[in-house]
């Protein structure tokens, strides 16, 4: 599932290839990927609007355009924004797509037809609506704030992470590399972590997702890209931890698969 470095790599995209371009026509190919804007409003609505700036916000991309409001993209399970040259075919999945007065076209994939593109009025709004908390890698999303979070619950810190309206952007598979290079037990008590392993957990959140997007490696695409020592290569059946060799354990957390190293991440009674 895309999460927040898919997120930022997508919105490179969109400003390298359509900032402070201007939109030919919009087509929507499936509208009911659409939310909140009708397809006919919507291509109207875009035809002659120019970019002006590309944002994100957890795993959500925006794309603001002058006179005509702000479109957020949300991903869902398997979603990407791709750029096609002109003449390049256009693949199965596409949702909606802008062509630009050359041909090229930013296009909204989706196979599993479960993201959305919604028409907003402003980022801010949006990110009102939809209660999302602070994006992971905001700069004033600092450690206090961090630790504010976790001392708020209880539940297993891994679904802490994961919750959007706490921290926005990390999702299932990234939640698994924080927690490995924290060295802490995705089942531990968010509000029984001591300083020291707040202060771990915090760093490995902004430097396994800044590190993500250096590397230019997604949730499931080009894990292979990442630095020795990251668990996400290993994270399949017969995976073993990068850092001492053992065999991942592979258990259901609420409904989502988890992988941890049991020796380097031991359970909260083997600590």
């Amino acid at each position: 599932m895309p999460e927040l470095p898919d997120a930022e790599i997508f919105k490179r995209l969109a400003e390298k290839h359509g900032l402070r371009r201007v939109v030919a026509r919009a087509v929507v190919a499936d509208p009911g990927s659409l939310e909140g804007i009708t397809p006919t409003t919507l291509q109207r609505r875009m035809k002659g609007a120019r970019v002006t700036s590309c944002r994100r916000h957890g795993k959500v991309l925006f794309i603001v355009f002058q006179h005509a409001g702000t479109l957020a993209m949300h991903f869902g399970t398997n979603g990407s924004l791709q750029y096609l040259p002109p003449g390049a075919p256009e693949p199965s999945s596409v949702r909606m797509f802008f062509e630009f007065a050359e041909g090229d076209r930013l296009a909204y994939l989706n196979p599993r037809r479960i993201g959305h593109v919604h028409a907003t009025d402003s980022v801010a709004a949006f990110i009102a609506d939809e209660e999302l908390g602070p994006d992971a890698l905001d700069p004033a999303f600092d450690e206090k704030a961090f630790a504010a979070v976790l001392a708020k619950h209880k539940q297993a810190i891994k679904a802490v992470l994961m919750d959007q309206a706490r921290i926005a952007g990390i999702g299932n598979i990234y939640a698994d590399e924080i927690l490995f290079q924290a060295r802490l037990h995705p089942g531990i008590p968010a509000n029984r972590l001591d300083a020291d392993a707040q202060r771990r957990l915090f760093g490995a959140v902004k430097y396994v997702l800044q590190t993500a997007i250096d590397y230019g490696a997604g949730a499931e695409d080009f894990t292979d890209r990442l630095p020795k020592g990251f668990l996400l290569p290993e994270r399949h059946a017969g995976g073993h931890c990068p850092r001492c060799g053992t065999l991942l354990v592979i258990e259901k957390r609420g409904g989502r698969t988890s992988y941890h190293c049991p020796k380097c991440q031991p359970e909260p009674g083997d600590c």
